[in-house]
């Protein structure tokens, strides 16, 4: 979207061609069409002093929604309307928050669809009126720039499997980096043999697409700086391996790379928005696939680490390939890892589809991951990684089992999993199975949600 500026302080001294955006103290929100020619989206609030931070992020996309349903391409907003005095927040805070859910409201996946007569519903421009601070300013263009680059990420978990294949993967995260700091390399078939990456191989094996391993580098922070290193999982498509998914759970798992789309998008958004840090993604990119020559239950792979994984069931394979991730973080000395991946439906089950779980040892780190999620609306819960759910994953013919040893537990058993290659640094482990896809009631098109590049992104600005 565009965003334009008026010192009109009035929405009467506009075009009237330019529908308004507006808070009213009403139970229901909906479109008026004025005599004057007018639209205005009236958004319903009984009580102002009762909105909280995550109702606002949902005002915020309602009123997209609405413009969209009526094909309204111009909306002009007051942010003084949209000030809510109890929730302290900064001009700047309320102008990102806006405009990043504004773009993600606007957002659709219409690569695939033929054009209707009309055009698409999208809104073109945002005109923001009024008395605008610099500050405010700063924040719609930052909130821009965040939108943009969590709809990057939904476009890449969106696109199909047939055409996001490991190579398309990382194709894209070169493209994505082109004008920008970030360094992308990508480790091939043989590059990963000659490192022992027998996790991403060993998964790889029954597909016809050769894995790729993908690293993003941004040095924005001083030379000796120890990076933040961002570990995305990048299963371009999930059958299950032999132990095959059924029908109705395979469709969706052309989104089984979205934790390595948001990894990817983080480090460049990072840069886009000139941090001074040091961030690096690492994203082991691979298919899924069920052939003669896939891995199978009962195999053992030696991972880069040197530990061997006994594995169970080949359609536990993002941890597998996770893995070997993990163990190439160690090459940066990193001051924190954070992994992201659409690991465990279990997880589900634990926490429904409001919140991605998050995994850590210190609580520090958690405390600070629970803040942010509320402030960046990627809401995240803990759930534990105590010392006693090691013995779940204890395996017999190999160090390490790739499921658990009951049914029960599954979130954790791939949380405790992961920690076995991830002990030699502070880490964070992010299962966003919950949040790969929108649910009804967020004012958001159906597919994927881009989480969780707010939350990473507010992660770098603050460590």
């Amino acid at each position: 979207m565009k965003y334009t500026y008026s010192s009109a302080q009035s929405v009467e001294k506009l075009d009237p061609k330019v529908a308004q955006l507006c808070v009213t103290e009403e139970k229901e929100s909906y479109v008026l069409h004025q005599e004057s020619g007018r639209n205005v989206v009236r958004l319903g609030v009984e009580d102002r002093k009762s909105v909280t931070r995550r109702q606002l992020v949902l005002l915020a996309r309602r009123g997209i929604a609405l413009a969209k349903s009526q094909r309204i391409k111009r909306l002009a907003v007051s942010l003084a309307d949209f000030t809510f005095p109890h929730l302290r927040m900064s001009e700047m805070a309320i102008g990102e928050l806006f405009a990043v859910n504004f773009e993600m409201a606007n957002y659709e996946f219409v690569k695939y669809k033929t054009p209707p007569k009309g055009g698409w519903s999208m809104v073109e421009e945002i005109v923001v009126y009024g008395k605008i601070g610099k500050e405010a300013k700063k924040g719609i263009e930052k909130g821009r720039i965040v939108g943009e680059a969590v709809n990057a990420a939904r476009t890449l978990s969106n696109t199909p499997g047939g055409e996001m294949t490991p190579r398309v993967l990382a194709k894209a995260a070169q493209d994505a980096a082109k004008n920008t700091n970030v360094l992308v390399r990508i480790l091939g078939l043989k590059e990963m043999q000659k490192l022992s990456m027998g996790g991403v191989l060993g998964v790889a094996k029954g597909s016809l697409e050769e894995p790729q391993f993908i690293i993003a580098e941004y040095f924005g922070g001083g030379k000796k700086e120890q990076p933040i290193v961002l570990v995305g999982k990048g299963v371009t498509f999930d059958t299950g391996g032999l132990n095959i998914k059924p029908g109705d759970a395979m469709n969706e798992m052309h989104m089984d790379m979205s934790g390595g789309a948001a990894v990817l998008l983080a480090v460049i958004l990072g840069a886009k928005l000139g941090l001074k840090k040091n961030v690096v993604a690492l994203v082991p990119a691979v298919e899924n696939m069920p052939s003669g020559s896939s891995y199978r239950p009962g195999d053992i792979l030696r991972t880069m680490s040197g530990k061997t994984i006994e594995v169970l069931n080949t359609d536990a394979e993002g941890r597998i390939i996770l893995a070997d991730a993990l163990t190439y973080a160690k090459k940066y000395r990193p001051r924190l890892v954070v992994d992201v991946a659409t690991l465990a439906g279990a997880t589900m089950s634990a926490l429904g589809q409001r919140a991605s779980a998050i995994y850590t040892r210190d609580e520090k780190l958690e405390k600070l991951f629970r803040e942010l999620g509320e402030e960046s609306g990627d809401y995240v819960w803990p759930l534990p990684l105590w010392d006693e759910y090691e013995e779940d994953i204890k395996g017999t013919f190999g160090d390490v089992i790739n499921l658990g040893k009951t049914k029960y537990g599954g979130a954790i058993t791939g949380a405790i999993f992961l920690y076995q290659f991830a002990k030699d640094y502070p880490w964070v482990h992010i299962d966003i199975c919950p949040r790969m896809t929108s649910i009804e009631g967020e004012f958001l098109a159906k597919g994927a949600t881009g989480v969780p590049v707010r939350l990473l992104i507010k992660i770098l600005e603050r460590l």
